[in-house]
């Protein structure tokens, strides 16, 4: 398909999107309500949310049992990052190695160092015949309409708190290379879902310590000087540099996985 073909195919379906989602009216579209219909209406649909966050988490909870056999990792990292930065080769190789050895990668599903991981996952698999597969969780944004083309499996969200849960679902380890303020979104979402024991313990590995040194620096300096964190809370993260360093990381951790899944059989 040509680009531009993409393009509009890309054009027309937001618009069809954002038509259904104007046709969508509802009772109080249609008919005035009273002071006391409002208030009995907000109370009933926040009721039937709650329900609805309650159903939500027992199916995370069934899905989780039934995916518990697979070992994935989260790459995170910048959309704006291009093909010819050195980081991108090395996010690329990074995901390489991993998917040689069978861990599926998961991403956002863009472009940047998204992109890198998936390629590299791909083309890792391909090359040791493995069974590993790449992921992508995308968004729904106006710059980014279309997922990078390097995905076995594509899951979209409309809202990034849903996109992160479903992050921390299907992933056992997280990898934060550098980025802006979704990377920092997501690695302090890991970090304090860890911290308040909403997820068992993982790795966090951080790749390139000159880009983030400086934060880890003030969280100590700052938040754990003044009690707000423990020196305990930082246990789980890693600063390495390399490719290789954060494979090796990652893969004694997905070996444990594997001997613990062995003597659950």
């Amino acid at each position: 398909m040509k680009k531009n073909e993409t393009n509009n195919n890309n054009k027309t379906n937001k618009e069809e999107i954002e038509i259904i989602a104007n046709q969508f009216l509802t009772e109080a579209d249609y008919i005035p309500l009273s002071k006391e219909e409002i208030k009995a209406k907000r109370k009933h649909l926040d009721e039937r949310l709650q329900a609805m966050n309650f159903r939500t988490q027992i199916i995370e909870r069934e899905l989780q049992k039934l995916e518990s056999k697979y070992y994935r990792t989260c790459i995170f990292g910048s959309a704006r990052i291009k093909a010819d930065n050195p980081i991108y080769k090395d996010v690329q190789e990074l995901a390489h190695l991993l998917a040689g050895i069978g861990i599926d990668i998961l991403t956002g599903g863009g472009p940047g160092l998204m992109e890198a991981a998936n390629k590299g996952a791909q083309v890792g698999r391909q090359e040791a015949k493995t069974k590993s597969r790449s992921y992508g969780l995308s968004i729904q944004l106006d710059f980014e309409p279309v997922p990078n083309p390097h995905l076995d499996i594509k899951r979209h969200h409309h809202k990034f708190s849903s996109r992160l849960d479903d992050f921390m679902r299907l992933s056992n380890s997280v990898i934060l290379t550098p980025g802006g303020i979704g990377s920092l979104l997501e690695l302090l979402f890991t970090w304090q879902l860890i911290q308040v024991k909403h997820l068992p313990p993982r790795p966090i590995v951080l790749m390139d310590s000159v880009f983030w040194n400086g934060f880890l620096d003030w969280m100590k300096e700052f938040p754990m000087a003044r009690k707000l964190v423990g020196p305990g809370d930082f246990d789980c993260l890693s600063i390495v540099d390399t490719p290789k360093e954060v494979f090796e990381i990652i893969k004694k951790h997905y070996q444990d996985f594997l001997t613990k899944d062995k003597a659950k059989k």
